[in-house]
């Protein structure tokens, strides 16, 4: 006879995961703490990036593509006129340049060219 663990752990956990591991890293943390394998992320963060990571658990895993789709908002920091080898604050510098005074009239235009659905290479 079939038997259904009814005390198999499901729900969504909110973490907060901190700089230097990845999504993949958090989800298999929580593999172990809960003992099961059916766990999964409502979106990645980039192993330099901090925030709200979205964790699924059992039956809650069916939620992804809704939670996928609702809109998110991102902070940070950036800093002018450093190239990197990897085009981010983890690559080698390779060039610093003079940063020419900005209009905050242009930063606000430049800014708005990143709502919406944004693709990276």
């Amino acid at each position: 006879m079939f038997q259904v663990n009814t005390n198999a752990p499901e729900g969504i956990l909110l973490v907060d995961k901190p700089k230097g591991i990845t999504s993949h890293d958090v989800v298999a943390k929580m593999r172990r703490i809960f003992r099961i394998k059916k766990i999964g992320h409502a979106g990645t963060l980039d192993p330099m990036a901090t925030g709200l990571l979205i964790i699924l658990i059992g039956k809650a895993t069916k939620t992804s593509q809704y939670l996928m789709s609702l809109d998110k908002e991102y902070t940070g920091t950036i800093r002018l006129g450093q190239i990197t080898d990897s085009q981010d604050a983890d690559g080698e510098m390779l060039e610093e340049r003079d940063v020419p005074e900005l209009l905050r009239e242009n930063v606000l235009a430049k800014m708005k060219t990143f709502i919406g659905d944004q693709y990276q290479t």
